[in-house]
């Protein structure tokens, strides 16, 4: 069974249709082209598909593409203004990334942390539930747990989100 969905991908509008058993990731990447967010195990276990879904961390390999008609999704290329965002920025700067496969992901996990951290949301490993969270290296960690590097670029991707959070 078909579907017409519209969705808002990077400040464009894309209206697809889909089947409906077809992930956000795969409309992102083979109806509308939009090949940032990577496929990695397909099971929401690796974070390389982790999109920006209405404001929030997703990872749109887990997401039907049709539970999603009207949403507005940012993918790691849509991050900046024309030039580059400072969290990728950032991971340029401290080495963030080596074979580069799970950087889109990484960049807007980290993205969606840092909105999350400044919202109040605590984490797991989150001390003091009613003070403002400090992002501390452990704190940093918990948080992005979900995106996985093969290539172990976590000092450089742990050095990026101080640089932006000013530590």
């Amino acid at each position: 069974m078909e579907r017409s969905i519209t969705i808002r991908v990077d400040g464009a509008e894309h209206e697809v249709t889909v089947d409906t058993r077809t992930t956000l990731l795969d409309a992102l990447r083979e109806r509308i082209g939009n090949t940032s967010p990577k496929k990695g195990c397909d099971h929401g276990q690796c974070g390389s598909c982790t999109v920006l879904l209405d404001g929030r961390r997703q990872l749109s390999c887990l997401a039907l593409a049709v539970a999603h008609d009207g949403a507005e999704i940012v993918t790691a290329a849509g991050l900046g203004d024309g030039d580059l965002h400072p969290v990728q920025q950032a991971f340029i700067t401290h080495d963030g990334f080596q074979c580069g496969y799970c950087t889109p992901g990484q960049v807007c996990s980290v993205v969606g942390m840092l909105a999350e951290a400044e919202d109040g949301h605590p984490s797991h490993v989150t001390e003091d539930l009613g003070a403002e969270t400090e992002l501390s290296d452990a704190e940093i960690r918990e948080r992005l747990s979900g995106n996985l590097c093969r290539c172990g670029a976590y000092v450089g991707i742990l050095d990026a989100v101080k640089e932006v959070t000013g530590r």
